[in-house]
């Protein structure tokens, strides 16, 4: 376990690079024009990004560019033109997403450093494990971890750890929140979240309900130094340059056991103050709040100071210099960085007719590395009795000497860049057929004989067989059984041992939504199927799924039909049919009250400004899943070109289930308020 742990700021835009820097970041974050999840930031273009590396290189600080949203096939020829961008300006590492973009990346710049983003939902020991089997170097954690869970995961791992430590906590466990997409066009996912959980959605009479304070571990960074964590990320690349100083001056000050300003790291911004409840495990309506008029006021009383600590250059970059001058020749002036070094001639010394030059009175000048990133550590002196050279050959000798040593620093060393792993589009395979009807159904009762006969395929949550294990038998070698979206450290071997379990009594297929349920389910040897989480926007996605033992999968409900029809993979893939698609998925429930769960029997609802309801599945108290308000619904559009839909029933009644089924099968429109969700629209 390292003693250090990298400080890793966010960098909306070269001001917030420089505060980051100079601030003592080692290692910055940042977006390029397009497939970042902050698309709304200023971003860097390509003369950016290489002056940004350069800048952030010859200070010894790492640069990981974000490439971590979703992309469609459409894209892939963009992406690829970024992928060669980042590759020329030497970037250290890549954030993804997209596990087909990441595989993309690994063909074509075998030397890049793949970090997970946290979109990609890893949040147990099985998802490290499968991230390494793929390659990547470094998995940033999902922050709905407490530290015995953080720690249970490092224990077991050599990979690189990452964690949240300051900043925006959203409501959903990132990657799996679909609100801002569903009822905005706007994706979370793609880069472009209209934040509309900070809107004020109701739990009964407690308003902003889906708004949690902002996060601040700093008060831990001891303990997540004793747990092994190797990275401490701040959010924040839509913010200001002077919150970036003030979050990376905290961090440092805390490592160093200095007490950090948390006041005005407070009141440069945050949500009715910040919150450790994840971390801690106190779970609890504390965690609650949101942007308040105080908040907002305090930011300008602070902004001047902090704006102060990023004014200048830090020196940081310790160097060795050896003097060396003697009678007839120039001066040399060699400075050392334990990397690089390089050497200067200056003028030639004069005999003295005063005070000769000793080390004493060089030093006094090659010690004045003030405006650069430098600083004196050792000087050796060569220098031969009786002659002297000005200070202001001094000054001109060392001037001359730490810029030749930053420009070395700042060369970028590019990654070699295959061009022949390009992709090759092939023609999308025909599919004339109608597509075949699967279901998924919450509840055992849901599951009428009507739906048992017409299914091509059943889908019914693990748990639930478990407490049913007559639907074993009842379903025989239609049954898929569905892995919970979120399996937390502690929960795994049980998991496995339920698997095993329900594999002995005959269960043989599960649906998966992640690579940590993908990783357990494959190592019991079930035939798995890959479901709408797992977020499937392109082929070469399909195809890294494949590799891996998924069979056929669910595409994301944020494709459109048009790009699903496009898909170019002879692998079987589907869509959500119909169903009250899940919006979010929640470790702190929004319908807890004061004293926690109370008599809540698990099928509470939130309310919106427009009084729509939004209905809540309790997930045996472990999670929860907001619903959308109301169903999509398709049965009387014409779908082609993908091979099953899945009726994907939540909170209906065994008649209401059957009356969908009807509905699909004669194509009658529906009598109630729908959604036809993004098929028919163009996600931005």
């Amino acid at each position: 376990m390292s003693s250090t742990m990298e400080i890793l700021a966010p960098a909306g835009g070269p001001e917030q690079l420089r505060a980051a820097v100079r601030c003592g970041a080692d290692a910055i974050y940042l977006g390029v024009q397009g497939f970042n999840a902050r698309r709304n930031a200023e971003n860097f273009d390509g003369a950016a990004l290489h002056d940004a590396v350069r800048y952030c290189h010859g200070r010894g600080v790492r640069v990981y560019v974000a490439l971590n949203t979703l992309v469609t096939d459409a894209e892939i020829p963009a992406f690829t033109q970024t992928a060669r961008l980042i590759a020329a300006c030497g970037v250290d590492a890549a954030i993804v997403q997209d596990l087909g973009m990441a595989d993309l990346l690994h063909t074509l710049c075998p030397s890049l450093h793949l970090h997970a983003s946290t979109q990609m939902t890893i949040h147990n020991l099985a998802g490290v494990r499968q991230l390494e089997a793929l390659g990547f170097t470094r998995a940033v954690l999902a922050r709905e971890l407490s530290a015995q869970e953080i720690a249970a995961i490092a224990r077991q791992t050599q990979m690189e750890l990452e964690v949240f430590v300051h900043g925006a906590l959203c409501m959903s466990v990132s990657g799996q929140c679909m609100l801002s997409s569903v009822i905005g066009e706007r994706s979370g996912n793609r880069g472009l979240c209209a934040q509309p959980c900070r809107l004020n959605f109701r739990s009964g009479d407690r308003p902003y309900a889906l708004s949690l304070k902002d996060l601040s571990l700093i008060p831990h960074l001891e303990q997540l130094r004793a747990i092994g964590v190797h990275s401490l990320k701040i959010e924040g690349r839509m913010k200001r340059p002077e919150y970036v100083a003030a979050a990376v001056t905290a961090c440092r000050q805390a490592l160093a056991g200095e007490q950090p300003d948390m006041d005005t790291l407070q009141a440069v911004f945050s949500r009715s103050g910040f919150t450790d409840g994840y971390f801690t495990g106190k779970r609890n309506l504390s965690m609650f709040g949101h942007r308040r008029k105080e908040d907002v006021a305090a930011a300008p009383a602070v902004l001047g100071s902090l704006a102060a600590l990023y004014r200048h250059e830090r020196a940081c970059i310790p160097v060795d210099m050896q003097l060396d001058f003697r009678q007839g020749q120039p001066a040399s002036l060699t400075v050392d960085d334990g990397q690089y070094a390089c050497t200067v001639s200056g003028d030639i010394p004069q005999p003295a007719q005063t005070r000769p030059t000793d080390a004493a009175l060089a030093r006094r000048s090659l010690e004045k590395t003030g405006g650069t990133p430098f600083f004196l550590r050792k000087l050796d002196c060569t220098i031969q009795p009786g002659l002297m050279l000005p200070a202001s050959s001094l000054n001109a000798l060392r001037k001359s000497a730490l810029d030749a040593l930053l420009q070395q620093r700042s060369t970028p060393t590019a990654h070699p860049f295959w061009d022949a792993a390009v992709p090759v589009a092939s023609v999308p395979p025909t599919r004339l057929r109608p597509p075949a009807l699967r279901v998924r159904v919450e509840q055992a009762e849901q599951l009428t004989d009507s739906l048992l006969h017409a299914a091509e395929r059943v889908i019914i949550p693990v748990p639930v067989l478990d407490d049913h294990p007559e639907l074993l038998s009842r379903c025989a070698d239609k049954l898929v059984g569905e892995i919970p979206l979120l399996v937390f450290p502690g929960q795994e071997e049980a998991l496995s041992a339920q698997l095993a379990r329900l594999q002995a009594q005959g269960l043989q297929a599960v649906s998966v939504g992640n690579l940590g349920a993908l990783y357990i389910a494959r190592s019991l040897g079930l035939t798995l199927y890959g479901n709408h989480a797992l977020h499937i926007l392109n082929a070469h996605t399909l195809r890294v799924l494949r590799r891996l033992g998924v069979c056929d999968a669910t595409l994301s409900f944020e494709i459109n039909l048009r790009q699903a029809e496009q898909i170019r993979d002879i692998q079987p893939c589907g869509i959500l049919g119909y169903g009250y698609l899940p919006l979010m998925a929640l470790r702190n429930c929004p319908c807890k009250q004061a004293d926690g769960c109370g008599t809540c029997k698990g099928r509470p609802h939130l309310t919106d400004r427009t009084r729509r309801h939004f209905p809540i599945l309790c997930q045996r108290k472990q999670y929860a899943v907001l619903l959308n308000s109301v169903p999509l619904v398709l049965s009387d559009k014409t779908i082609r070109g993908v091979d099953f839909l899945t009726l994907y029933f939540t909170i209906e009644t065994p008649e209401q289930c059957d009356a969908v089924l009807h509905a699909y099968q004669t194509q009658a429109a529906p009598q109630q308020p729908r959604t036809g969700g993004l098929y028919f629209r163009e996600l931005k």
